[in-house]
């Protein structure tokens, strides 16, 4: 097998993945060196088009996609099929775990711009711990609210900045297409009520929804010094929670 770096995802993809797959490559060598399997079953719930599946299949490992677009799935396919590897595509949403895949299978599960858009966070999360084997790891990324409310700041929309402040489901209004949005400490609760332990918690595109591609495009390493910045900012007390996303570990 070989690690995933930044050199597989070239540009501003890679600059906006980095984190997350910085922790997914320290859980994989983890659960390898733990089980002694150098094939890992993993399951992505609501992987869609495969952005971490195709990668992980490519490092070897057994892959699983359940979403319930059929047109994302095709396109999970079709880029599996180009990138030479197997993902297994299932159709389903988070109520379906259960009847779609065996109890206590998975090494690790992916739940990544999912939370936000169930109706049940907490029953999907639980339907989750139910497809781990002991020891098993989810990996949580959801829309942080702070983000949202700078953004919106920053777009000149301070009325909607305050209300995503002040929204519990931190929403900037009727239009805001993003159901509900995540703090760090909300996302830790969740992950304790369901019966994780919470890991630690990781800021994602910190500084990369802020910077002009312009930037990346035109500036040879400019991509590469992005990336260690974003890597700094993850875990940095307060450039953290302000993050656009939130990236946390919950372990079984």
């Amino acid at each position: 097998m070989h690690a995933v770096g930044i050199s597989r995802q070239a540009g501003t993809p890679a600059v906006r993945t980095a984190v997350v797959w910085d922790v997914l490559s320290a859980v994989l060598a983890e659960r390898v060196a733990a089980t002694g399997r150098e094939r890992l079953d993993i399951v992505d719930a609501g992987g869609g088009t495969g952005g971490f599946a195709v990668p992980l299949a490519d490092l070897g490992h057994a892959v699983t996609v359940v979403d319930p677009s059929p047109d994302s799935l095709a396109a999970l396919e079709r880029r599996a099929a180009e990138a030479g590897v197997e993902v297994r595509a299932l159709q389903g949403d988070a109520a379906d775990l259960q009847e779609l895949l065996p109890a206590g299978g998975a090494d690790l599960v992916l739940c990544h711009s999912v939370l936000e858009y169930v109706e049940d966070p907490a029953g999907a999360v639980k339907a989750m711990a139910g497809l781990l084997r002991e020891g098993g790891v989810i990996s949580v990324l959801a829309a942080n609210p702070l983000a949202a409310a700078l953004h919106r700041s920053i777009a000149g929309r301070f009325d909607e900045a305050r209300q995503v402040l002040d929204d519990p489901e931190g929403r900037w209004g009727d239009r805001d297409p993003t159901p509900r949005r995540f703090t760090r400490e909300a996302l830790e609760r969740l992950l304790s009520v369901t019966g994780f332990a919470p890991g630690e918690v990781h800021g994602v595109r910190v500084f990369a929804d802020l910077v002009p591609s312009r930037l990346l495009d035109g500036e040879p390493g400019a991509a590469r010094a992005l990336v260690a910045l974003e890597q700094a900012a993850a875990v940095h007390p307060v450039l953290r929670d302000i993050a656009t996303q939130l990236h946390v570990l919950g372990h079984r």
